[in-house]
């Protein structure tokens, strides 16, 4: 498994995949690039698994007994990350935080939405990293902010529905 600079990539119970790989590190390089972080020593750990063990994530971390898509754990608030940038660098490699993918909840996912499982997987990928940002979609304001955001990287790269 090669990760990029900005990923560390990590199989659960999910076989290795190089086209995943190629998805997911393009869309976490094109997102540094959009949030100016690409000069700054971070990175995201991203886990790919299973339903059962996205649920027993959830419910250790979130007391949420139930499966999901994906989950992100933040490292920063929005306003340190915002302090980052504008410092413009840090010496020792952080995570922003870590994100967790169901795999198979995107390939039924993308059927149900009617497009791509590179699509599917690009917007988990987006979205999850928008959340680690500091962004969130709890209230109609703050959505359409996150959307607008999500769907600006995913048109620069040509992955639409």
């Amino acid at each position: 498994m090669e990760n990029s600079k900005f990923v560390e990539l990590v199989y659960k119970n999910v076989e290795e995949n190089k086209e995943y790989e190629k998805i997911i590190n393009l869309v976490i390089e094109k997102c540094f690039g959009v949030e100016r972080l690409e000069n700054l020593n971070l990175y995201i750990s991203i886990t790919l698994t299973t339903p059962s063990e996205i649920r027993t994530i959830n419910n250790e971390f979130r007391n949420i007994d139930k499966e999901t898509d994906v989950l992100s754990f933040p490292m920063f608030e929005k306003n340190e990350i915002d302090e980052m940038v504008k410092l413009g660098s840090n010496e020792i490699p952080e995570t922003i935080g870590d994100i967790v993918i169901s795999v198979d909840r995107v390939k039924e996912q993308a059927e149900e939405y009617g497009h791509s499982f590179e699509r599917e997987l690009a917007y988990m990928v987006v979205h999850g990293f928008y959340h680690l940002m500091g962004y969130d979609h709890m209230v109609e304001e703050d959505k359409v902010v996150m959307r607008a955001k999500e769907e600006n990287v995913l048109n620069l790269l040509n992955i639409i529905r």
